[in-house]
Parts: C-alpha cells; sequence; structure tokens
C-alpha cells in the first residue's frame, strides 16, 4: 500500500523568490487553491519542505492492484 499526498496551495506566490516558483511549478501547481495528487517519495518531500509555509498536505492511503 503506497501514500498519495494531496497538495494544495495556500498563499500566492507573487514576491516570493525564483527558487520557490520553480518548485511549486514543478509540483505541478498553477494558480492559488490548486490542487495535485501525488506519490509519497523523497523528492516530493523535499519539493514541500522548500515551500511548506505556502502549501497544505493531507496523507491519503492508496491501495495498488
Amino acid at each position: 500500500m503506497s501514500k498519495i499526498l494531496s497538495i494544495t496551495l495556500k498563499k500566492s506566490m507573487i514576491g516570493k523568490p525564483e527558487k520557490h516558483r520553480r518548485v511549486i511549478q514543478s509540483l505541478g501547481l498553477r494558480k492559488l487553491n490548486s490542487t495535485v495528487a501525488l506519490k509519497d517519495t523523497p523528492t516530493v518531500r523535499g519539493m514541500i519542505r522548500k515551500v511548506s509555509h505556502m502549501l497544505a498536505v493531507e496523507e491519503k492511503a492508496h491501495e495498488t492492484k
């Protein structure tokens, strides 16, 4: 059973450093309050850690068949 992370952009990217903007875009978030579902991997966790002050993250269990 793998975990899925539901990631929502809660704060605007206006005035944020370019590195933060690139991390958010690479997560697949484009607009405020947009949500993506990604697999829980160390890479994704590291990206979330960089911009955690701008995101809301929920863990969901996901069964693989």
